[in-house]
């Protein structure tokens, strides 16, 4: 018996399968335009292009660092936060006017019933992140933005009270 037939409709198969940036069965995950590190973005920076920096482990974007939006104008919106495994898990996203801080659920961070320890646990995991991405580009030798990004650090301990 010549297994021709369903070698043919395996294939036709995974030709007919869309090629993207996305985790299987995972229509909201995005990835680095440099790195091709994979990761779901918060609500918050859905529009324009967004970069991960920090560890990319196994193709996601794992530990504590920043997803920032870019777009036409510029540098947009940024997550400041723990990531596992693509997922953010706890951070703040900087945005015009303020802040959205939490956990992440539901594609975005933070809850309407948000009570302080969370706001608190989150401005820190933010913070530890800014310090990460201010280390990052210190190593590489760029030591402006390692003392922007250690001064978002700075405001964002701010916060904490």
């Amino acid at each position: 018996m010549s297994r021709a037939p369903a070698l043919a409709s395996f294939l036709a198969l995974l030709l007919a399968a869309p090629l993207s940036a996305e985790e299987p069965g995972r229509a909201d995950w995005a990835r680095d335009p440099g790195t091709g590190c994979r990761f779901q973005a918060p609500a918050s920076l859905a529009s324009g292009r967004v970069f991960w920096t920090g560890d990319c482990v196994n193709g996601q974007a794992t530990g504590h660092g920043m997803l920032r939006r870019r777009d036409a104008a510029g540098a947009g919106a940024a997550f400041f936060g723990e990531m596992r495994e693509g997922v953010p898990v706890i951070g703040v996203v900087e945005v015009e006017g303020g802040y959205e801080v939490g956990r992440y659920r539901a594609g975005a961070l933070g809850s309407n019933s948000m009570d302080f320890q969370e706001r608190t646990d989150s401005f820190r995991a933010a913070a530890r992140a800014a310090r990460a991405v201010a280390a990052r580009f210190a190593a590489a030798g760029n030591p402006g933005s390692a003392a922007f990004y250690e001064g978002v650090a700075k405001r964002l301990e701010l916060q904490e009270d």
